[in-house]
């Protein structure tokens, strides 16, 4: 077993606490609504980028390579100066959604590399410019551009022009629990010598300016030139820095006097700022004590030269804290190194470890403390002014009950460092892979009744809580519980799926209570996830028609959940036999719903066109008259996902079960008629529970599979290329809505233009496609298959083609033949800069025609699916 196995062992049994301390400090506090006290809910402007540095924030703390115990009370993370900008860099730099002319984007370089589960080794790369940083420019140029221009990023600036930026590798080890390394190294990759100051910063949350406790923790040197840092809850920690350096100390408040022209006396959280920039003395306090502190080194490197900072944070004092820590930072790695090498044996390719490495090391450090109490937020803290009156009935107010103060997977740290519910059942499938314990534990997170809404709604995200997502907390919790299984020799953690099932009735009851609006099991839900796809914004109360969509996409995904449902509670069934009444319940639930699909509210009207052979959602105006909008997108893809394969042996051993079903599907044929081949056993005497018969998937997949439409070099697209030349027209009232294929970055600013729907690949629903083929192969067999690509005359077995899908969405990730990676484009600094190129990112989504890398960069929340495809495609090639 290995020494991290181990570690996750003791940690589960709670023997030792080896998550206390980890990378949990956002990238980006400013900008986002828990930090909103504006009485219009203008998040992107009540704390700017520019403000930040002299804000003391509320509901958590942000910083470069940072992390924090996990209430985070004490903060560690490091600050940088090269000696030309106008501001220490202390946070990543980007522009806010009004700003960027494709929505937020951070214009920053950095990456992730690597990190195991207990964060006992975690090592991140930045890539820090020697010239002044062009904060001016890049906003500048971005505000000129529009919507059919690319973004600007900074390598588009020549800042990196002859290699003139720093290498800063921060890397932290765990020689215990609370006993933490931290070594800063840094590289001049330049042609000149350079100097930079590394500024290695200790700081406490602010918790005492609120008025529920005025207790103020310090930090102060001691008589060793050691900082220790006093919490009444944490205790006492001992921060040493290698070296004689200037230590520097000033309080985490609020600069009232820089931000409101209010004057107060004393030191600001952006001291040791102006002391440095400025020169200004009375900006850090005279005495060595504070709540805010760092020591400040500094560094003239050589041309290709590079230098270490060593520190140590430790509950204990250690009398020589240096002594063995090298030994001690290789043996981190070492083990590290022994983990991955154990996780990945049966990976035969040294490229695809290093993407899932990397993939997984993304995931890891994207844990974040996410605190944020609503009743709190919107009542207003008894030291602070009251919050405006706009918002008692402002953004989230029906969530006055939400209480968030727990360490969440984010899907990313800066561009959306806030949780959001379809994202984390994502995120919980490769997290499984290596820490089945905290994705489970993600999982219930949300359906706790500190999270999950009274009336049985999951939270989406803080924008707007009350949207709505897919509904796949179901399908993750069960994949999650296989693979949970798999990984402890069999022994299946049935009090987790038991606890998340009874939470996901309620949810399940409040999706059919709420988005069924006729009653007739076809249902809506909005947008889903799926920002722009639509004709026009699918979450609008009123639509520019009137009326409203009876979307094929909400019912589909309303399928699959009342099959995820009837899968847990059949494995629930196995140890209590009453839950086959639940599994009945949502045997014949998905029999009706699948029924509504063929005969909208009974009156002929069918989800799926037998002309164009695909599903398409129906809009259903205030006459009563229904229009098909023959969009040709992920819409009409997403009832592949409700598919379920039940063996023989489950209908032996259950024999209420079986008795009900018997009944209903003789006195119901026409229901019995709707699923796929019922009455006949598949490979190995199965049953198959899907929405498509074998035609009509053959028939879908036809054109899922044509290279003319869905099918890119890279996965499948969201939205067909048919419509590049042949848009999607609707005229209503007098207006004309239109849908055209977009493989890249969206020329609308629907849902804040930040994404798009329209024609690139997304990670979730191309996985979601493979597992679904996996699942059909898995009742027909190797005789069952289907041309791939559409055309080509090439017959492959569905799991083939779900391998030859998963190759298609890695490859974009690999080094080509010419040796480019095609996420990374045009971008050459990228693709041949040997410090650059294998520094992989993890974007947001894909463009459908090149692969190139779209949308947020540091994604690793659902496109980390990447090391969960590279995982079982290998080991099945193995075998």
């Amino acid at each position: 077993m290995t020494a991290e196995k181990q570690r996750l062992i003791e940690d589960r049994d709670k023997v030792k606490n080896w998550r206390q301390w980890g990378p949990y400090l956002t990238e980006r506090q400013w900008g986002t609504v828990r930090e909103d006290y504006s009485p219009n809910g203008d998040a992107w402007n009540y704390i700017t980028h520019d403000m930040a540095r002299s804000k003391a924030y509320r509901w958590g703390e942000e910083g470069i390579a940072g992390i924090s115990d996990e209430k985070q009370f004490l903060c560690l993370a490091l600050a940088l100066w090269n000696k030309k900008d106008p501001i220490l860099k202390e946070r990543f730099f980007g522009l806010t959604n009004p700003e960027g002319n494709h929505g937020e984007d951070v214009k920053e370089i950095y990456y992730y590399l690597d990190s195991t589960p207990s964060h006992s080794y975690m090592r991140m790369l930045y890539k820090y410019p020697q010239q002044e940083y062009p904060y001016a420019q890049l906003a500048e140029e971005s505000k000129r551009r529009g919507k059919h221009d690319r973004e600007f990023e900074l390598t588009d600036t020549n800042i990196f022009a002859d290699n003139r930026y720093f290498d800063v590798a921060v890397e932290y080890a765990k020689a215990d629990v609370c006993d933490i390394l931290m070594q800063v190294t840094v590289t001049n990759r330049g042609p000149e010598t350079a100097a930079i100051e590394v500024l290695p910063t200790l700081w406490f949350r602010n918790t005492w300016a609120w008025g529920y406790d005025d207790t103020r923790p310090e930090i102060y040197l001691d008589d060793k030139g050691i900082m220790k840092a006093s919490h009444k809850q944490l205790g006492s920690y001992y921060f040493c820095c290698e070296g004689a350096h200037e230590p520097l100390f000033c309080e985490n408040e609020t600069n009232t006097w820089r931000l409101h022209q209010h004057f107060q006396p004393g030191t600001f959280k952006d001291g040791i700022n102006d002391y440095i920039i400025f020169n200004y003395p009375a900006s850090v306090n005279k005495i060595n004590k504070g709540t805010k502190a760092a020591y400040r080194i500094d560094l003239t490197l050589k041309p290709g030269e590079s230098k270490a900072v060593r520190l140590r944070l430790a509950s204990r004092f250690h009398q020589k804290p240096f002594h063995h820590f090298d030994q001690a930072l290789k043996k981190a790695k070492a083990e590290a190194d022994a983990y991955y090498a154990d996780l990945q044996k049966d990976i035969t390719s040294e490229e695809e470890k290093l993407i899932q490495r990397q993939a997984l090391a993304g995931m890891l450090w994207s844990k974040q403390f996410y605190y944020y109490d609503l009743d709190v937020w919107l009542r207003g803290d008894p030291h602070q002014p009251p919050p405006p009156y706009e918002r008692r009935r402002g953004r989230n107010h029906e969530w006055d009950h939400l209480h968030n103060a727990d360490i969440i997977s984010m899907p990313d740290k800066w561009e959306y460092p806030w949780y959001a519910a379809w994202d984390l059942a994502f995120h919980a499938i490769p997290l499984a892979m290596i820490d089945p314990e905290f994705a489970k534990n993600q999982l219930l997170l949300l359906t706790k009744e500190w999270y999950m809404h009274p009336n049985g709604q999951l939270p989406a995200y803080e924008w707007a809580f009350g949207d709505v997502n897919p509904p796949v907390h179901a399908w993750a919790a069960w994949r999650v519980f296989k693979i949970d299984r798999r990984l402890q020799d069999g022994k299946a953690d049935l009090k987790f799926l038991e606890e998340i099932f009874h939470k996901l009735l309620l949810n399940f009851t409040w999706w059919v209570n709420k988005k069924d609006q006729s009653g007739n099991n076809i249902f809506q839900g909005g947008f889903l996830g799926m920002d722009n796809i639509g004709v026009f914004d699918r979450s609008s109360t009123h639509l520019p028609t009137g009326g409203h969509i009876e979307q094929s996409d909400g019912t589909s995904w309303m399928a699959m959940y009342t099959l995820n449902l009837l899968r847990m509670s059949l494995e629930l069934a196995k140890e209590n036999p009453t839950y086959q009444s639940l599994a009945t319940k949502f045997f014949e639930h998905f029999l009706y719903i699948a029924g509504a699909m063929a005969n909208v509210s009974k009156e002929g009207i069918n989800l799926w066109d037998e002309e164009d052979e695909f599903f398409y959602d129906v809009l259903h105006l205030p006459s009563n008259d229904r229009i098909q909008l023959k969009v040709r997108s992920m819409v009409g893809l997403i009832p592949l996902f409700a598919v379920e394969v039940l063996d023989e042996e489950i209908f032996q051993k259950m024999p209420e079960f079986t008795a009900r079903l018997d009944w209903f599907l003789q006195n119901r044929p026409d229901l019995a008629n709707l699923i796929s081949r019922w009455g006949e056993r598949g490979k190995n005497q199965r049953h198959l529970l899907s929405l498509l018969r074998g035609h009509r998937m053959k028939r879908l997949l036809k054109r899922m599979l044509d290279e003319k439409e869905f099918l890119s070099p890279y996965g499948v697209r969201a939205l067909s290329r048919h419509h590049l030349d042949n848009p999607y027209v609707l005229h209503a009232n007098g207006s004309q809505f239109s849908v055209r294929y977009q493989p890249g970055e969206s020329d609308s600013y629907l849902f804040g233009g930040n994404s798009n729907w329209r024609g690139p690949v997304w990670f979730p629903v191309n996985y979601l496609i493979i597992e679904s083929l996996q699942r059909f192969h898995h009742y027909y067999g190797d005789d069952f298959k289907v041309e791939h690509p559409t055309g080509s005359g090439n017959m492959l077995t569905l799991r083939e083609i779900a391998s030859e899908l998963s190759q298609r969405l890695i490859a974009m990730f690999k080094t080509n033949a010419e040796g480019r990676r095609p996420m990374y484009g045009e971008q050459e600094l990228f693709q041949s800069n040997p410090d650059f190129k294998d520094n992989l990112l993890f974007y947001e989504y894909f463009d459908g025609d090149t692969g190139r890398g779209l949308g947020a960069s540091h994604q690793t929340g659902w496109t980390g699916l990447v090391a969960k495809l590279i995982q079982p495609i290998l080991t099945r090639r193995k075998k």
